[in-house]
């Protein structure tokens, strides 16, 4: 079934379409269907895709689940519960079914399809895969119900169900596909369905060099991965049990395995023509992890009408309203006027700080400076980084007037460390709040809480310990509000940072407390007197962030590199 495409698109490639493959996708804020920043900048490519009628089709879990809803003990204990949900308010079932081989057992698979319509009516459908189905057993039906749930036995089979279904489902659904896009390792297994496809139902063991050529030729891979250990990585026993012994053989010829597992990230390189990490450093990162080849980068970008603020895109309306079909309009943000961005930005603060009154009880003041920070609770984004010298910290707080901070983030079900940090931060901000500091951490960050958050704080705090960050797009959601950046240099920030002109850089130290002082004394020297003591010049500070980074650090743009380098080089 071929998507309908609006009539105002126009000089669309005509040698297919692109399938794009990721494990979440945020498609709206109704639908669970995503965790984190891996989704939301899926979703956000799907969005630029579907303005800038590219032919694409996406390919993603169900997860009738969902990823988990987050709640949070005063004590910052937390717990967990699911996030169902009925796709038929958002879906159409599609009638075609599919199936795919799992520890030898025949498992059916259907899809459900939402139309993702661009400003100009171009569709980009997005495919969701379901195994509950009466035909499946028990376990079965419930391959696509949690996002990252289970363990590494389930994770595969629900990387078979969306890498080999996906692809089968998009034969029986008669898209016409030339150019298959892996956002991750997860769905690297499309490789092996392309694979067998190609050899036409015969043995694996019969794939020639020009078969497996044939495959790359349609496959481009993107890598968001900068440690070694976060790629999904599978025992020979898991592989041979659960894809079975011919494709394993077939992966272990294509030399597929390190280090004696079957690593997602290498099958992925190894069967495409083109890969890319997400910002220049993590393109450096992966070549340095995978020598052997040619990666180059793309650096992310976010979806600028879905994460602008009401009043901040109403402004823009007036004074900027080109910025609606070309998004590079931005960038003459910096002959805004002054008063019209500072009203905007203070509306978009106090309507985040009427929500955090709203969930939490605690009015805070909106002439006050206020830091955001909030981001997956992995121990290396190092949240507790701000509190390293609580003494200097009230001190700043002091000479600010005050200072309110704005935490929130979810650790993974599993991830004891993620929790045992949230608790940390909770309670050292229950011991420091009071009198000019405040200290709040939010529950539940999802879509609506980080559309508030990068709109309506200060200054966007990020403190990864380097080179963890492979790109990081909050601090970009931040700056297509105006909003400045306070961040060490890693991931996408070494790209957007000009001290002073679009945020400030937290210098490179030794360790956490060298680098906690650089935090310290830029607020102290630059941060806070600025904010405090020279509102006109705070508010050339918002013009030149969103002008320099909104106009760049944008989806449109992103997309736009994918189909000239990744998707239809040469054209």
């Amino acid at each position: 079934m071929q998507p309908s495409t609006a009539h105002s698109c126009k000089n669309l490639p005509s040698a297919g379409q692109v399938a794009y493959f990721s494990m979440e996708i945020a498609i709206e804020p109704a639908m669970p269907t995503y965790s984190g920043g891996l989704g939301v900048l899926a979703g956000d490519t799907l969005r630029s895709a579907a303005d800038l009628c590219v032919p694409m089709a996406a390919f993603t879990l169900l997860h009738r689940k969902g990823y988990f809803e987050q709640h949070l003990s005063p004590e910052g204990v937390q717990s967990e519960t699911v996030q169902p949900w009925n796709p038929a308010d958002f879906c159409t079932e599609e009638p075609e079914r599919v199936t795919v081989q799992i520890e030898g057992r025949v498992v059916v698979v259907r899809a459900w399809r939402y139309d993702l319509k661009g400003r100009s009516g171009h569709i980009v459908p997005i495919y969701l895969l379901d195994t509950d189905l009466a035909e499946n057993s028990g376990w079965d039906r419930g391959l696509t119900d949690h996002l990252y749930g289970g363990d590494t036995n389930y994770r595969l089979q629900q990387e078979i169900v969306l890498g080999m279904g996906g692809v089968r489902m998009a034969h029986a659904l008669g898209l016409r596909v030339n150019v298959y896009h892996m956002n991750e390792g997860h769905a690297a297994l499309l490789t092996l369905a392309l694979l067998e496809s190609q050899l036409g139902g015969g043995p694996l063991n019969g794939a020639t060099a020009d078969d497996i050529e044939q495959v790359r030729k349609k496959c481009v891979f993107t890598t968001h991965t900068p440690v070694p250990a976060g790629h999904d990585r599978f025992s020979t026993e898991q592989s041979i049990r659960i894809l079975g012994s011919d494709r394993t053989a077939q992966l272990e010829k294509a030399d597929c395995f390190r280090e004696g597992l079957l690593n997602m990230t290498l099958l992925a390189l190894r069967f495409s023509r083109y890969a890319n990490g997400v910002a220049l450093q993590h393109g450096k990162v992966s070549r340095a992890m995978f020598p052997e080849f040619a990666i180059d980068s793309i650096t992310n970008g976010v979806h600028a009408p879905t994460w602008i603020a009401e009043p901040v895109a109403q402004m823009l309306d007036e004074h900027l309203p080109a910025w609606r079909h070309d998004i590079l309009y931005l960038r003459n943000a910096i002959d805004l006027p002054e008063a019209a961005l500072q009203a905007a930005h203070a509306s978009a603060k106090e309507h985040l700080l009427a929500v955090v009154e709203s969930r939490t009880g605690q009015a805070l003041d909106p002439t006050v400076l206020t830091l955001g920070f909030a981001r997956r609770a992995a121990t290396y984004k190092r949240a507790m980084l701000l509190f390293h010298d609580p003494d200097r910290l009230q001190e700043i707080a002091a000479k600010a007037g005050g200072l309110q901070i704005l935490y929130a983030g979810k650790a993974h079900p599993q991830d004891g460390p993620g929790k045992a940090l949230i608790q940390q931060v909770v309670e050292e901000g229950m011991k420091l709040s009071g009198g000019k500091l405040r200290i709040v951490y939010l529950e539940n960050y999802a879509w609506d809480l980080g559309a508030l958050l990068t709109s309506g704080v200060d200054v966007w705090v990020n403190t990864p310990r380097r080179p963890y960050e492979a790109s990081g797009t909050s601090g970009m959601k931040a700056a297509m509000n105006g909003v400045p950046s306070l961040s060490i240099l890693d991931g996408w920030w070494i790209e957007g940072c000009i001290e002073g002109v679009t945020g400030w850089a937290i210098e490179d130290g030794a360790d956490d407390a060298a680098e906690a002082q650089s935090l310290y004394a830029k607020l102290e020297a630059a941060v806070v007197p600025l904010y405090r003591d020279a509102p006109e010049q705070w508010a050339r500070l918002m013009k030149t962030t969103l002008a320099l980074n909104g106009s760049h650090f944008n989806t449109d743009r992103m997309a736009g590199q994918y189909v000239r380098n990744a998707y239809y080089p040469g054209r």
